[in-house]
């Protein structure tokens, strides 16, 4: 009685080891981190260009006028907390909640794998178009962070297409002589579309996702 109660007990140990493993080195978003390096209130927004040619996280401008650093940071960790290294960078992208970034493939996957620590972060410019004042969401393997952050982009591919064009010239057009204000047209985010935005959209005339 007493060996088959051992054996029983020996069982159950090998069965939950085993779980354990396999959980390892599995990302598990209620365990993962997101955070913006700005620490403020207020909203920032990036220029994005499907080139890539667009201003990197730490040149957002933040809703009110100034530029602040908008790297977002993620920790990636599996189901007991522990951090994983070596997370493909590629497994890791951002996405507005509204859908209204549009992100060429691969434009807005993190900037690296994980260090040691489990982290990345997205830094670099997007290569993406589209226009979006929803906040930010972080996915991991397709699945959701908790929480969004209060990031949020436009650019001179307004209509999202993948290129900047003619299209987008007639956009901006409408825009610029249209009485109400049309934050997509906003490039330079001064609250208002204006000439200062023009130079933003006549420089990148032709870029378009790789």
């Amino acid at each position: 009685m007493v060996l088959r109660k051992l054996m029983g007990i020996f069982a159950i140990t090998l069965i939950v080891g085993a779980a354990s493993l396999a959980m390892a080195g599995v990302p598990d978003v209620t365990q993962c981190s997101a955070t913006r390096a700005y620490t403020g209130p207020e909203r920032t927004v990036l220029f994005n260009v499907p080139d890539g040619n667009g201003n990197a996280f730490t040149d957002a401008v933040k809703v009110g006028g100034g530029v602040e650093d908008a790297t977002i940071t993620v920790i990636v960790r599996d189901g007991a907390g522990v951090a994983i290294a070596n997370f493909p960078f590629e497994d890791v992208w951002i996405e507005s909640v509204d859908a209204g970034m549009v992100a060429c493939t691969g434009g807005a996957t993190a900037d690296a794998s994980t260090d040691v620590d489990g982290m990345t972060e997205f830094q670099n410019a997007l290569q993406a178009g589209g226009a979006s004042l929803a906040d930010t969401q972080v996915l991991i393997n397709g699945n959701a962070v908790p929480g969004t952050l209060p990031v949020s982009y436009n650019s001179s591919d307004i209509d999202g297409s993948g290129a900047v064009n003619l299209t987008d010239v007639q956009i901006f057009a409408g825009d610029f002589f249209d009485v109400s204000y049309q934050f997509r047209s906003d490039l330079f985010f001064d609250n208002v579309v204006n000439l200062s935005d023009l130079p933003l959209l006549a420089a990148t005339i032709g870029a378009a996702c790789p």
